[in-house]
């Protein structure tokens, strides 16, 4: 099991399991008989309770650029683009919103069984978000700061639940984005269901640099359509209609970006196109189109001038080194080259997975019985560490929060001084 897939040439590939089977391995060899008779209850999963002062809200928006389509498909004309507006809430309003769709689920469900569980050993269709659909904006929310988030290679925009509740709990307006062809699979309105075709050759750096560029134009598509949002326009070419007041609301004078793994590059390939961009964040991405052969991205040469944050976890490399700015060049040369400031913390009990949804999920998995042996374990470790699970999603929560606070609201966050007795996983690397 790959600890950190980006770090090195072969690890170039982001091949993430969404459900368990990003880390776990057939260890369930018991005779299929045996195993039926044994098998406990399928799992409903059950994202960590969100801490701010607000309800949370779900729509969804389907963008669509006409005159794009993507290097990869032949015959893609244009270019859909889903997203998911998280977003503070009035409280005991509209239907829970499920974790996944039917398009993700199926997808989920298959991975599950390759990795030799059961297809119903988790109930995605039964496992609701804390999010309600179309639920009215919170009262007195009339300015909301804006984030983008950007999910690493084969995820989705569903998989960062823990964090993206988090912030719109906290006031902000989250517009988590799929990249088609990328994502593991993207349900459209009208039932079309665009799949993962990453070639073969995903491992070269002109691959990455492509996907990247992609990328990029997604997030100024989805920028676009949240400007004509809040100009009173309709945000895209279908979803769900906001509710009153949300697009009013919407504060495109602050806006951040944050992303996993691959989505952490994007953040900042975005900054340097995008000055609508105020801050960004990084979880665990490799700055740099193939760091092995020195391939390097304009964000690496060029830095940032705006605040942004590098928050790391575990080992990386063929000799496991801990992945900071100390032993990644990407890292370094990224923070040498910026005149903005970067913050830089590491979670060192951590792994590359543990900075989604895994990293509270994988757990549940395990409470409900569905676990092995020292195999089991060995591969838990290596994708998202020997962390404490709840201390590790705080963490995460409040370090995120505690930076939006700061660069976008202006609002002085000691937490982001140096180490915090209530967070004591989380090094500062100088």
């Amino acid at each position: 099991m790959q600890k950190n897939p980006e770090s090195s040439p072969r690890r170039l590939r982001v091949r993430c399991y969404a459900a368990a089977a990003a880390v776990l391995t057939a260890c369930c060899s018991a005779p299929a008989a045996i195993a039926a008779a044994t098998d406990p209850d399928p799992v409903r999963l059950a994202p960590p309770e969100p801490t701010g002062p607000h309800a949370v809200g779900q729509v969804r928006l389907h963008l669509v650029d006409e005159g794009r389509g993507h290097p990869w498909v032949k015959g893609a004309e244009r270019r859909d683009v889903m997203v998911t507006l998280w977003y503070p809430a009035a409280e005991g309003g509209g239907e829970p919103a499920r974790y996944v769709p039917d398009a993700v689920e199926g997808i989920l469900d298959g991975e599950l069984e390759q990795a030799g569980l059961p297809r119903e050993a988790v109930d995605f269709a039964g496992s609701p978000v804390h999010a309600a659909i179309g639920a009215d904006l919170a009262p007195g929310v009339d300015r909301a700061p804006v984030l983008l988030y950007s999910h690493g290679f084969n995820q989705t925009r569903h998989q960062a639940t823990a964090q993206l509740e988090e912030l719109a709990s906290r006031g902000y307006t989250v517009a988590a984005m799929d990249h088609p062809y990328e994502s593991s699979a993207v349900e459209l309105p009208d039932g079309r269901v665009l799949r993962d075709s990453v070639p073969g050759e995903m491992d070269t750096a002109e691959m990455y640099r492509e996907a990247i560029g992609v990328r990029v134009a997604d997030v100024g598509l989805v920028l676009d359509a949240l400007e004509g949002a809040a100009g009173g326009s309709g945000p895209g070419a279908g979803g769900d209609p906001l509710p009153a007041g949300l697009g009013a609301a919407l504060d495109l004078t602050s806006v951040g970006m944050f992303g996993h793994s691959a989505g952490g590059l994007t953040a900042a390939e975005a900054m340097l196109a995008d000055d609508r961009i105020d801050a960004g964040v990084d979880l665990d991405g490799t700055l740099a189109y193939h760091a092995g052969d020195e391939e390097w991205a304009e964000s690496t040469l060029r830095g940032t001038d705006r605040p942004f944050l590098i928050f790391g976890g575990g080992v990386s490399g063929t000799d496991e080194h801990p992945h900071t700015s100390e032993h990644s060049r990407d890292w370094r040369m990224f923070r040498d080259a910026s005149t903005g400031e970067v913050l830089e913390i590491y979670l060192a009990e951590g792994e590359h997975m543990g900075f989604i949804d895994t990293q509270w999920y994988v757990p549940q998995i395990e409470a409900g019985g569905w676990s092995g042996g020292p195999t089991w374990r060995d591969s838990v470790e290596d994708s998202i560490g020997t962390v404490d699970p709840e201390r590790s999603v705080a963490a995460q929560r409040a370090y995120l929060t505690a930076f939006f606070d700061e660069h976008l609201r202006g609002e002085e966050q000691p937490l982001l001084d140096g180490p915090s007795p209530d967070h004591p996983d989380v090094a500062f690397i100088d």
